[in-house]
């Protein structure tokens, strides 16, 4: 399978360049020289986490589960749900410092106000695409550069101290394996706990 393939070019943009000696559980932990400029400013950030949630949800609602399309975007609101919530649990039980926090990337259980590991946005970026490249890649390779929005949004997390390198690629793979486990079900889970009316979709519904 294809898709999991960006895991490895995120891990090598990760890790390359990295002739400092590392700390965290991968051993490549380390403050970047922090940006929060051009493309890696924090409000652009926030463009691309809000306009995802917007676009994934907006579009579950709006085509329903009548189309390939339709489905893939119920596909990737499981996958961004459950992942995410996966994240958030994992940051209450490591409670790591973030790069703002501390410069010891091994500072792990400070408190339930250290929430750097793994990255939530990343998780849930990764989540989202996955289901798109595993519905469409083979036939239009094109969609696999969707990988593209969540190693963007791993390196500016790491520019802007909010992650460390493990926080991002532990947040990716996590997102990516939600994702395919979303794609390969049967059906759409929180699709199925919702009254019928939402598998036909507002497109749909009023169409002539």
């Amino acid at each position: 399978m294809r898709v999991p393939r960006y895991l490895l070019a995120l891990v090598a943009v990760v890790a390359s360049g990295t002739a400092l000696a590392g700390g965290g559980p991968l051993g490549i932990d380390h403050r970047l020289h922090y940006d929060n400029s051009g493309i890696w400013k924090r409000s652009d950030q926030n463009v691309l986490m809000y306009g995802t949630i917007l676009t994934v949800g907006g579009g579950a609602l709006a085509f329903g589960d009548e189309d390939k399309f339709g489905d893939t975007m119920w596909r990737a609101v499981d996958a961004m749900v459950i992942s995410s919530i996966g994240a958030q649990a994992m940051k209450y039980t490591f409670q790591r410092e973030r790069p703002s926090q501390t410069s010891n990337p091994n500072e792990f259980f400070k408190g339930t106000h250290a929430q750097s590991f793994p990255s939530g946005e990343v998780t849930a970026i990764a989540a989202a695409v996955t289901p798109f490249m595993a519905a469409y890649g083979d036939d239009h390779p094109a969609v696999y550069a969707l990988a593209l929005l969540p190693a963007y949004d791993a390196v500016a997390r790491m520019k802007t101290r909010g992650h460390w390198q493990s926080d991002v690629l532990v947040g990716a793979a996590l997102g990516t394996g939600v994702g395919l486990w979303a794609a390969h079900r049967q059906s759409p889970l929180i699709l199925g706990w919702l009254p019928g009316g939402f598998q036909v979709g507002f497109v749909h519904h009023f169409k002539p």
